[in-house]
């Protein structure tokens, strides 16, 4: 059917010009139609993405919304997982510690020390109820002693709550004494000297019972009650480093160890018990102190047999030997053990305090020095005795034996020096006679007269 009423057209027969141009007209409006079906195609699409695009967003926002409210982080499931770079593994570095230690020399409380102390506590010098006051004696060196981990002092006499205060020959001295010392910040005191046994058995016991009622920091060495079993060694440990003590003396006075005594000392002579003890201490403990109390009193020269000991106790395991006695100042010295190891020693401290009457015996020193010991990664561990040191000090009296007190030569002075009450006895004690002293038996290795 022809719907434009048109004739139909023979078969074959060409268009006529008017035919051909309605032909055209109708290809332009077919081609007209096709591009704008297309157009609203491509614009539907468009407005659709569109939509989708704004849809998204819309539930994004809302929630984004909802977890901020709720505080809840989002689902970590659904962020991006990155990989952190791998932690480098540290390289394992030396723990090292050191110990500083000073050590000083014999306490020898004379009566007129302990006078003194009476009176200055309220008393007569001779009314032990009012008790005793040391801190005038000690008041000028007392700041030196806050400075260090350990303080090791020769405390030459008994100390006692129970027995009678008493002088040379055979000492006694006020427990308020030790508790003056335990304040000042010594905490090892070595009870192994020719004065041990002055009061027998009775002495050794309350000399004992003062010491166990110090506190538990509160460490003795050199008076054993058994000398086989690991007892002896007194053991002290300091920021992870161990420490053991042991103290020997030569003699007694000629005073024998009393048969009911429920302690004694061990003697220098007694060769084949040091060794095992100090054996014993070096495998017990990263460093072994041993206390001598030797030599030749009011002697500056050290004694052959002195060497000797020390090389003995440095072989068998001795880091650092302490010499008291002589009551006069000796050497210090290196020395190398069997197996290497560098160990100090000092011959003779001299005096701390005391009321002797010739000028030496005035003149002591403390002995400082650092313990090392170094951890090392594989477990291994080293140790090392170094900056050993002299301190001179000078006990000091006007005449009369009055007003008695301590100084370290640093700050003594040559008025006090002129005005000594020792100078009735040793004329020739002045400030270049102490320093005199002390150059000409300290090795300035060692030497420190300015701290």
């Amino acid at each position: 059917m022809n719907n434009n009423n048109r004739p139909p057209r023979p078969e074959n027969r060409p268009l006529t010009p008017a035919e051909q141009a309605a032909a055209r007209r109708r290809a332009a409006r077919s081609k007209e139609r096709r591009r704008r079906k297309r157009r609203r195609q491509r614009i539907l699409l468009l407005a659709a993405f569109l939509l989708f695009a704004v849809l998204l967003a819309v539930a994004a926002f809302a929630m984004g919304k909802n977890l901020a409210g709720t505080g809840k982080a989002p689902d970590s499931s659904s962020l991006p997982v990155s990989t952190p770079e791998p932690t480098p593994t540290p390289t394992p570095e030396p723990v090292v510690t050191t110990v500083k230690v000073s050590a000083t020399g014999d306490n020898l409380i004379h009566d007129a020390l302990y006078k003194q102390a009476n009176r200055r506590a309220g008393g007569s010098g001779f009314d032990t109820v009012v008790g005793y006051d040391f801190g005038a004696l000690y008041e000028h060196v007392a700041p030196f002693y806050k400075d260090y981990d350990v303080n090791w002092l020769n405390q030459e006499t008994l100390v006692t709550d129970e027995l009678e205060p008493s002088n040379y020959p055979c000492f006694s001295t006020p427990g308020d004494l030790g508790r003056h010392m335990y304040d000042l910040g010594f905490r090892v005191f070595s009870l192994s000297n020719n004065h041990t046994y002055d009061k027998g058995s009775a002495g050794i016991a309350a000399t004992r019972r003062f010491w166990d009622s110090m506190p538990d920091d509160c460490l003795t060495t050199g008076l054993v009650s058994n000398d086989d079993d690991d007892s002896a060694i007194t053991l002290q440990t300091v920021n992870g480093v161990t420490i053991a003590y042991l103290s020997y003396t030569d003699h007694t006075n000629g005073i024998p160890q009393p048969s009911d005594a429920e302690a004694h000392v061990i003697l220098s002579s007694q060769t084949d018990v040091i060794q095992r003890q100090v054996s014993r201490a070096a495998e017990l403990a990263d460093f072994v102190l041993v206390g001598m109390h030797w030599g030749i009193e009011n002697s500056h020269t050290i004694s052959d047999s002195q060497r000797a000991m020390a090389q003995q106790l440095a072989d068998w395991g001795a880091d650092v030997v302490i010499g008291t006695h002589p009551h006069v100042v000796q050497d210090m010295q290196w020395l190398t053990s069997a197996d290497g190891r560098q160990v100090l020693v000092a011959y003779s401290l001299g005096n701390f305090v005391s009321a002797q009457s010739v000028g030496d015996n005035l003149i002591g020193m403390t002995m400082t020095f650092d313990l090392t010991k170094t951890q090392n990664p594989d477990s291994s561990i080293e140790t090392m005795v170094s900056n050993g040191k002299a301190h001179p000090t000078v006990t000091h009296y006007d005449s009369g034996y009055s007003n008695i007190t301590c100084y370290f030569f640093k700050d003594y002075t040559e008025e006090l020096a002129n005005r000594h009450g020792v100078r009735s006895n040793t004329p020739a004690f002045s400030y270049e006679y102490i320093r005199s002293v002390l150059e000409t038996n300290v090795s300035p290795e060692f030497l420190d007269l300015a701290a």
